[in-house]
């Protein structure tokens, strides 16, 4: 299949959210993504299935969706998942196009993340794929500490590659490398979109970054072949359960201009786009 040039952009309401300890009210966050999909963002990640204990603030992803579902337009809707019981609750919702799920390149994140092993997890995607094969969605698999860890445990390029492979033999077409914890370099970040952005699979970029830092890292993505990016407002987020201090998601108000600014086309709604921005800052505090 040839590599396709078209822009993509997920905008991460959900990433943004899941950190914030103060609770966002259910009629926030709907009014919130109610007026990002006025933008037409390819994707908007919105909500997850996991433990409430341990992310209390997406508690109420199903009320959620099934409020923007019918007003979703072109925009596909996305949530995570992280086992079977998550899955059949997002297979459940006709407003949902993709499960996303985490799996992590560091076992001691994997089992911090979903409580499992790697190979564990693996098998766990092999089954939450053939679930949303049947149920007409799609799974995007994120790649979580795509770039490095903090746990001391070796990394290597060639190690994201093998994983990925390996993914890839489930039918998964949808990568999505997260630079969990903020730590992907030029080198790593040329490297690893190189490899996989002319191919079958199609690739996202889910960096985090300190907010003045994020340049290097997507221009380095987008010169190396990358052309999906995800990001939040204000450069909200982070994964609570990576390490204590986050480190935010890529600002989606200086990001998606410059992406387009690359003379990419992009179907983004210009007039929506300041007003999604200035509820989002709003809503997220």
């Amino acid at each position: 299949m040839e590599f396709d040039p078209r822009l993509e952009y997920v905008e991460c309401p959900r990433d943004a959210m899941q950190g914030i300890q103060r609770p966002i009210s259910t009629q926030a966050k709907i009014e919130l993504c109610l007026t990002l999909l006025q933008c037409q963002f390819d994707i908007l990640d919105c909500g997850s299935f996991v433990n409430p204990a341990t992310i209390p603030q997406m508690a109420d992803s199903a009320e959620v969706i099934q409020a923007i579902a019918p007003h979703k337009g072109r925009t596909k809707l996305l949530v995570i998942v992280a086992n079977l019981r998550g899955a059949l609750r997002a297979c459940s919702l006709p407003g949902v196009d993709y499960l996303g799920f985490p799996f992590s390149v560091s076992e001691a994140f994997q089992r911090r993340n979903t409580n499992s092993s790697r190979s564990e997890a693996y098998i766990r995607l092999a089954k939450i794929q053939a679930l949303a094969k049947a149920a007409g969605k799609e799974v995007v698999a994120y790649i979580s500490m795509g770039f490095g860890n903090p746990y001391g445990e070796p990394y290597s390029e060639e190690e994201v590659l093998t994983w990925v492979r390996q993914i890839q033999k489930l039918g998964i077409r949808n990568i999505s490398l997260a630079d969990t914890t903020g730590q992907a370099s030029p080198s790593s970040i040329h490297y690893l979109f190189q490899s996989l952005c002319h191919s079958d699979l199609h690739v996202s970029a889910h960096f985090h970054a300190q907010p003045q830092a994020w340049m290097e890292k997507v221009k380095t993505a987008y010169d190396s072949g990358c052309r999906r990016f995800e990001g939040a407002f204000g450069g909200f987020g982070g994964c609570p359960m990576a390490k204590d201090d986050l480190t935010g998601n890529v600002p989606t108000e200086q990001v998606l201009p410059w992406l387009i600014s690359q003379g990419d086309d992009h179907s983004l709604i210009t007039e929506a786009f300041e007003k999604a921005a200035e509820v989002a800052r709003n809503t997220y505090g």
